[in-house]
């Protein structure tokens, strides 16, 4: 199975930490975020994992040199006047990609113990279906500002809301097919190769505004439901120390 780090971000929130070293660097109980992640996706099946990069580039480089678990196969794709961000960045690396099965994408900067082969296996379920997804993606009720909006089709259109819960912003790409749930999105999901080749925009974009499109066009994005499993963006000073007392 083919997996892709999303490790290119600059973690600016992270700074002063992120100054001199990349966010996959960063450490959470002695091992980089890095680390644990490539952990995951190998228990999950990864034999194959596309890192890309931008910052710091070289530090990621040597630190997969001699970090790279036996018998897997990793491959760096770098973002030289980047990060691309999250859909910019999976374009960027299709080259790399060997086409001949669902790719497991995440985000460097999430720890949880949201079981991968549950994602995985819901996915290729759903790909014996009729009107099989071009992703999976794990979700949670978090309650969280910003969120996906799903029906029972699959992804519907994003939402965004104030500190007070008031929406400031809304977009649904098509029309609603039974009940709308709202969902955040984990920063972890399974999509197919053709997703690639589906792909209308280049340079910097994100993976969800690429979901949004490919929802528009037709095509079924589908969430798994994850709330119940622990999970931590690792994206402020205050989050790592809470992911540290937390998260073995």
């Amino acid at each position: 199975m083919e997996a892709m780090i999303l490790a290119a971000g600059e973690g600016t929130r992270l700074r002063p930490l992120t100054d001199r070293m990349p966010k996959a660097l960063v450490p959470v109980r002695g091992r980089p975020l890095l680390a644990h992640v490539m952990e995951r996706l190998v228990a999950a099946g990864a034999t194959r994992i596309v890192v890309n990069t931008c910052p710091h580039a070289r530090q990621v480089a040597a630190y997969l040199d001699g970090h790279t678990p036996p018998g897997v196969e990793v491959l760096v794709s770098h973002e030289p006047d980047g990060p691309y961000e999250t859909g910019g960045g999976l374009l960027a690396a299709a080259s790399l990609f060997r086409g001949d099965g669902p790719i497991l994408l995440h985000n460097v900067d999430v720890l949880s113990r949201i079981p991968l082969d549950d994602l995985l296996a819901a996915h290729r379920r759903a790909r014996t279906q009729e009107g099989e997804p071009v992703a999976t993606l794990a979700v949670q009720d978090r309650g969280a500002a910003r969120a996906l909006l799903f029906d029972d089709v699959g992804l519907l259109g994003r939402e965004s809301r104030g500190p007070g819960g008031q929406v400031t912003e809304s977009e649904r790409v098509r029309e609603r097919v039974g009940a709308e749930r709202r969902w955040s999105f984990a920063g972890i999901h399974v999509v197919e190769p053709a997703i690639l080749e589906l792909c209308e925009r280049t340079g910097r974009f994100s993976i969800r505004t690429l979901y949004l499109d490919l929802a528009r066009q037709g095509h079924r994005i589908q969430p798994l439901d994850v709330t119940a499993s622990e999970w931590f963006e690792v994206g402020t000073p205050e989050r790592l120390a809470e992911a540290e007392a937390r998260l073995g």
